[in-house]
C-alpha cells in the first residue's frame, strides 16, 4: 500500500529527511511503519486536559501494537471556565479556527498516514474534527472524558454551582464561607466539567457523528476503561487506515443528521449548533438553522442533565450512554442505524444490545422530558437570521415573555448592572456588540446567567444576545442572534424600554417597533468602536462570517462564505 508518509520516508531523495527522524530517535523499522500523528491538547492550565498526556501514550500504544508508528504533536487548548468573564473568552471560539489549522499544518506537513485525535473541552474537539474533516485522512478522537460532580454537604455541585454561588453571595443569598466551600468541592478532579456544557456535548456528538468509539462522551475522566478506549482508538485507527476509511466517509449528511438527532434527544449546549455548523462546512454538507429546528421539531427530549436538571454525565453513563439513546432513536425512524462509524461498523452494530438501566436519566421515547428537542431556532425582526436557545433549560414560565430592553453593549456593563440590583422580575437583558466580528469572538454570557439564577431571577428575567452561551448557562437565554450588532444588525438598533416579545413555541422574537422606525434608527446608527485593536483576533474579525453560518473563517472556495 503506497503510504503518504512515503513522500518523506522512502528513496535516495530521501536521505536527510530520515536522518532527520532518527535524531529524534525513530528506528528504520519504525519509519518503514504508517506514520500516525497523535495529535493532543495537554496542558496544565485546563482541568479537561491535564490528564491528556496519559491518554496520548495510551493511544501511542495502541498503534504500536497494531503496526503503526505514533508521534505525538501538540496544539492549543483554552479553558472556557478560566476566561470566563472578562476579555480572554474573546480567545475561545477563535481559537477553534487556530486548532482546525494547526491539524492540517502538522499533518500535512510531516505527510501523516493517519491521526488520533485528543482533546476533551469546548473549541478543542470540533476543531481537531474540523481539521481532520478538511484532511480527509484516516483519523479516530478520543477525548479526555467528563469530570465526576463534586460533594458538599450531601448534594450534588459542579462549576455552574460555583458561577451561580457567586450571584447568591452577591445577593446576601450565601455567606463567605458556603462560598469557600463550593469553590472548593465543586470541581473533585481532572476531566471536562460535569454537566450537559460544551465540552462534554460536543464529546457526545463527536459519538453521534460517528468519529469516535462508543463510550467516548460518557466514560468518566479518571476510570480505567478511558485509558483502555484511547488503546482501541490507536488500534482502531491502524483498521481505518488499511480499510481506508477516511472522515468524508465517516462525517456526511447522514451522520450529520444523526448526530442533530441526538443533540435534540440530549439537550446539549447552544454552542452544538456553531460547532456542527463548522464540522458540515469543512464535510461540503448543506446545513442550515431551518434542518435543525425540523429536527428539533421531530425528536424528543430524553434527557435533562445538569443544567437542565440534576443527573450529570457519570449518570448518563451509568444508564447506558449514548447507545441507548441511539438505540432507541433508530428504533424510531429518527437516526439512520447504516451510519459508518470509527469502529469500521455501522450504528446499528455498534448499539446492538444497549439496555436503558435508568429510565429517568434516558426517558423512554413514550415517556419524554418534552415532545421537542433541547434546542430551538428564533426567527423575528431583530434576528432575521436567527438566533438559539436551549429550551430545554428554560422555565414553563419563560416558554412566552415579554418585557422592556435593557440595553449593553457590553458583558461587562450587563454584569454590572446585575450586581448593582438594576434589574428586576420581567426585564429582558439586551447584551451586544459580542458577536463572532464585534466581539470580536463570540463570548459566552455565563457571569451574567448565572449572576442571574443565583440571584434566583433567572425565572423571570431574558438575557438576549448577539454572543453566545456556556453549556452551564439556564433560563431564556437566547444567543446567536443574527445578524450581529457589529454587521448591523437589528439588535444594534433596540432602545431602552423598548418591548421584546419573546415566544420560543412558536419559534418567535420580535421587538415591538415598526419596520419604519427601524429604518429610520439604521439610517443613523453610528459605527461602534471596534473592541481589538491588533493581534491575530483583529484578523480574525475581518474574516469571520456570522453565528448563523457557525461563524466559520471566509476564504474563497465552497468553505467559509458568509
Amino acid at each position: 500500500m503506497k503510504l503518504r508518509s512515503h513522500t518523506v520516508t522512502q528513496g535516495v531523495d530521501r536521505a536527510p529527511h530520515r536522518s532527520l527522524f532518527y535524531a529524534c530517535g525513530f528506528t528504520q523499522e519504525e519509519i518503514n511503519r504508517p506514520l500516525i500523528g497523535i495529535i493532543y491538547a495537554f496542558s496544565e492550565i485546563v482541568p479537561g486536559h491535564i490528564h491528556l498526556d496519559k491518554l496520548a501514550q495510551a493511544a501511542k500504544a495502541g498503534v504500536y501494537m497494531a503496526g503503526g508508528t505514533p508521534i505525538l504533536m501538540p496544539v492549543i487548548g483554552v479553558c472556557d471556565g478560566i476566561v470566563m468573564g472578562h476579555g480572554g473568552m474573546k480567545y475561545s471560539l477563535a481559537s477553534r479556527e487556530l486548532i482546525a489549522d494547526s491539524v492540517e499544518t502538522m499533518a500535512m506537513a510531516h505527510c501523516m498516514d493517519g491521526l488520533v485525535l485528543i482533546p476533551n473541552c469546548d473549541k478543542i474537539v470540533p476543531g481537531m474534527i474540523m481539521g481532520a474533516t478538511r484532511l480527509n485522512i484516516p483519523s479516530v478522537l478520543v477525548s479526555g472524558g467528563p469530570m465526576l460532580a463534586g460533594r458538599r454537604d450531601g448534594k450534588t455541585i459542579n462549576l455552574n454551582t460555583n458561577f451561580e454561588a457567586v450571584g447568591a453571595y452577591k445577593a446576601g443569598l450565601m455567606d463567605a464561607d458556603e462560598l469557600r466551600q463550593t469553590e472548593e468541592s465543586s470541581c473533585p478532579g481532572c476531566g471536562s466539567c460535569a454537566g450537559m456544557y460544551t465540552a462534554n456535548s460536543m464529546n457526545c456528538l463527536s459519538e453521534a457523528i460517528g468519529i469516535a468509539l462508543p463510550g467516548n462522551g460518557t466514560i468518566p475522566a479518571v476510570h480505567a476503561a478511558r485509558t483502555h478506549l484511547a488503546k482501541r482508538a490507536g488500534m482502531k485507527v491502524m483498521e481505518l487506515l488499511q480499510r481506508d476509511i477516511k472522515p468524508r466517509d465517516i462525517i456526511n449528511e447522514k451522520s450529520i443528521k444523526n448526530a442533530l438527532a441526538v443533540d435534540m434527544a440530549l439537550g446539549c449546549s447552544t454552542n452544538s449548533v456553531l460547532h456542527l455548523l463548522s464540522i458540515a462546512n469543512e464535510a461540503e454538507v448543506a446545513l442550515d438553522l431551518t434542518t435543525i429546528n425540523n429536527v428539533s421539531g421531530s425528536v424528543p427530549n430524553l434527557c435533562r442533565l445538569n443544567p437542565a436538571g440534576t443527573h450529570h454525565l457519570q449518570d448518563l453513563h451509568e444508564a447506558g450512554g449514548l447507545s441507548v439513546i441511539m438505540s432507541q432513536l433508530a428504533k424510531a425512524g429518527l437516526l439512520d442505524g447504516s451510519a459508518i462509524t470509527a469502529t469500521c461498523g455501522t450504528i446499528a452494530e455498534n448499539v446492538k444490545g444497549a439496555v436503558n438501566k435508568n429510565p429517568e436519566v434516558i426517558r423512554p421515547l413514550d415517556n419524554p422530558y418534552s415532545k421537542t428537542g433541547g434546542i430551538a431556532v428564533l426567527w423575528g425582526n431583530i434576528a432575521r437570521d436567527g438566533c438559539v436557545v436551549k429550551q430545554s433549560a428554560v422555565a414553563p414560565e419563560m416558554m412566552t415573555h415579554s418585557g422592556p430592553a435593557r440595553v449593553f453593549d457590553s458583558e461587562e456593563l450587563a454584569i454590572e448592572a446585575i450586581y448593582g440590583s438594576k434589574i428586576v422580575a420581567g426585564d429582558i437583558v439586551v447584551i451586544r456588540y459580542e458577536g463572532p466580528k464585534g466581539g470580536p469572538g463570540m463570548r459566552e454570557m455565563l457571569s451574567p446567567t448565572s449572576a442571574l439564577a443565583g440571584m434566583q431571577l433567572d425565572k423571570s428575567v431574558a438575557l438576549i444576545t448577539d454572543g453566545r452561551f456556556s453549556g452551564a448557562s439556564r433560563g431564556a437565554s437566547i444567543g446567536h442572534v443574527s445578524p450581529e450588532a457589529a454587521e448591523g444588525g437589528a439588535i444594534a438598533l433596540i432602545r431602552e424600554g423598548d418591548v421584546i416579545d419573546i415566544d420560543i413555541p412558536a419559534h418567535k422574537i420580535d421587538v415591538k417597533v415598526s419596520d419604519e422606525e427601524l429604518a429610520a434608527r439604521a439610517k443613523s446608527l453610528a459605527a461602534h468602536p471596534s473592541n481589538v485593536s491588533g493581534g491575530w483576533l483583529a484578523r480574525y474579525a475581518s474574516q469571520v462570517s456570522s453565528a448563523s453560518s457557525g461563524a466559520v473563517m471566509r476564504y474563497n472556495g465552497l468553505r467559509g462564505k458568509s
